[in-house]
């Protein structure tokens, strides 16, 4: 069973403090050379350096913006590697899944539902509303971000994967002894995490319901799969295709994607629409897939441990 895999004696509630110190640390440390090259720019042009997210995002190329920001996320993976191995003294497998190894035809069907998805209704979007999107395709400036986002993006994902739904996931349950309180607590600070988000500033706090609706959602899989092949599927696609196919001016990822959405953001049923019908409609779908079953007791019963 997932959850239980991080439940012993020697695991603390306050080891799960501490690494989280460590894993923030290293992420942050992932940032300086971003920081180290806006410098080098502003030094070299003799400008002003950017005093808010918004102008850093703009501030270099886009390709290599992005570059800089999953960078840290490769230091923040490794981090977590090492904490749950020597801090924890656990395998990580016991924060990815209770099979034995990583189920990968769980990841790429999950991978692949939502990349459908999403490319269906970008398209259905662009072709009923044209005059919101503009074509923003150049071959050589999207190969690059090719080649930088299909290696790093799912490294970005799987990083946040393995510290929400896997690390804290165990670590809150280690605290309380039951489902309900991890999941609904990494949920919540999966989607607060987002709040210094460019599109919270432009949309407002109601895509906060998306965000942490998104977290519960991923929780949910992985307390009923027992394990985190969907969820690392899922975010992988969300976030690799996307910032491949839709481009904006207010999102925290600005690429050289296929297309420029030019529409003004407004935070309506669109955000909501996903929360409240397509991931329920996902669950149902997995949930008759892999014959999950029992869900008040994977969702919120005691933790028992023989």
């Amino acid at each position: 069973m997932f959850i239980e895999q991080g439940i012993n004696a020697e695991n603390n509630f306050w080891k799960y403090i501490v690494g989280s110190i460590l894993i923030v640390i290293a992420s942050t440390i992932g940032q300086v050379p971003l920081l180290l090259v806006v410098m080098y720019e502003a030094f070299t042009k003799d400008s002003k350096i950017p005093d808010n997210q918004n102008d850093m995002l703009k501030y270099l190329d886009s390709n290599l913006t992005l570059f800089l920001i999953l960078i840290s996320f490769v230091f923040a993976i490794v981090a977590v590697f090492a904490v749950n191995r020597y801090l924890h003294k656990q395998k990580m497998i016991s924060i990815v899944s209770s099979r034995t190894k990583v189920d990968w035809k769980r990841v790429f069907l999950s991978f692949s539902i939502w990349t459908l998805i999403t490319v269906v209704s970008t398209a259905l979007l662009y072709f009923g509303n044209p005059q919101n999107f503009e074509v923003n395709f150049k071959p050589v400036p999207f190969l690059i971000l090719a080649i930088i986002a299909i290696p790093l993006v799912p490294i970005q994902t799987s990083c946040e994967e393995l510290v929400f739904r896997g690390y804290l996931m165990h670590g809150f349950a280690n605290l309380s002894g039951n489902r309900w309180f991890p999941l609904l607590m990494t949920s919540f600070i999966f989607g607060v995490m987002h709040i210094f988000n460019p599109e919270v500033e432009k949309m407002g706090p109601i895509i906060l319901v998306y965000y942490v609706g998104t977290g519960l959602f991923l929780g949910i899989m992985t307390l009923m799969d027992e394990g985190l092949e969907l969820a690392l599927g899922f975010h992988a696609a969300n976030n690799l295709i996307g910032a491949l196919l839709v481009t904006t001016d207010w999102t925290v990822f600005q690429t050289n994607s296929i297309l420029k959405d030019l529409s003004e953001p407004n935070a309506g049923f669109d955000v909501i629409l996903p929360v409240v019908v397509i991931y329920p409609l996902l669950l149902v779908f997995f949930g008759r897939r892999y014959r999950w079953y029992d869900w008040k007791q994977k969702l919120t019963g005691i933790i028992n441990i023989n």
